[in-house]
């Protein structure tokens, strides 16, 4: 077993953009790693290698489906014998689909509510105990600032992300009294693959919206995910905008 005097977080969708740069952050602070993606596996081995290089730290990656309730069992079983337990749980993996509701089909709704909403419950379910039982912990929930307003010909994604941001309110209520935080961070338009569907001229429009004339970097989502894992755990409960003053 690794050094338990260390802290250990674990980030599903970690091979790109938020999450690898969550990853990163989390590495320099001499996190120990545990992290997950479902198909990119030979990228974020390579990419654990490299963290594991620069900042001496100790990495576990496990490849699989974070919509699978077995996978997420083994995925933490894995963490606990190599680690002993998840002392920061950070739900960052999710897809999108953009299109009319009517034109959806039924594996289209049932993949996107699987991978952005049940693995969040899948993978809470198996870190709580161990949390509970040491009496600290931190659950932050990467969510979307289209989970607060909605947006048109994303309404699947919406709903996802609407259900996170209350899950994440009513299990802060629940974990307060062992002194475990849940809060989330409710991401505008971050500069990452899944927002590269956009052509220049889409891209500018919307930056011309955003009040601060830009989108948002990884590396700042990461900032203010390694800022939660360490602040007060009287911050709980808590939908932070991280949007640049667009919504």
């Amino acid at each position: 077993m690794e050094n338990q005097n260390k802290k250990t977080v674990l980030i599903t969708g970690a091979s790109r953009g938020i999450g690898r740069a969550i990853a990163d952050a989390f590495a320099k602070e001499q996190y120990q790693l545990v992290l997950n993606c479902h198909s990119s596996g030979s990228e974020l081995n390579a990419y654990a290698t490299s963290l594991e290089k620069t900042y001496g730290c100790n990495c576990l990656t496990c490849i699989g489906d974070v919509s699978s309730p077995s996978f997420i069992r083994q995925m933490f079983e894995k963490a606990r014998d190599r680690f002993g337990g998840i002392d920061v749980l950070i739900n960052n993996a999710g897809i999108s689909h953009i299109g009319l509701l009517h034109d959806m089909t039924d594996e289209q709704w049932q993949q996107i509510l699987n991978t952005n909403l049940s693995s969040v419950f899948y993978c809470s379910r198996e870190a709580v105990p161990y949390m509970i039982h040491q009496k600290s912990g931190r659950i932050i929930n990467i969510s979307s600032v289209w989970g607060v307003v909605g947006a048109s010909c994303e309404v699947a994604y919406s709903a996802t992300k609407g259900a996170i941001n209350s899950f994440t309110m009513a299990l802060a209520k629940e974990l307060a009294p062992s002194n475990i935080p849940v809060n989330a961070i409710a991401c505008g338009t971050i500069d990452t693959a899944m927002n590269s569907c956009f052509s220049e001229e889409e891209r500018h429009a919307l930056e011309e919206e955003i009040p601060c004339g830009r989108y948002g970097t990884p590396q700042e989502v990461a900032a203010l995910a390694l800022s939660l894992a360490t602040s007060s755990s009287y911050l709980t409960g808590q939908i932070i905008r991280l949007d640049g003053g667009w919504i």
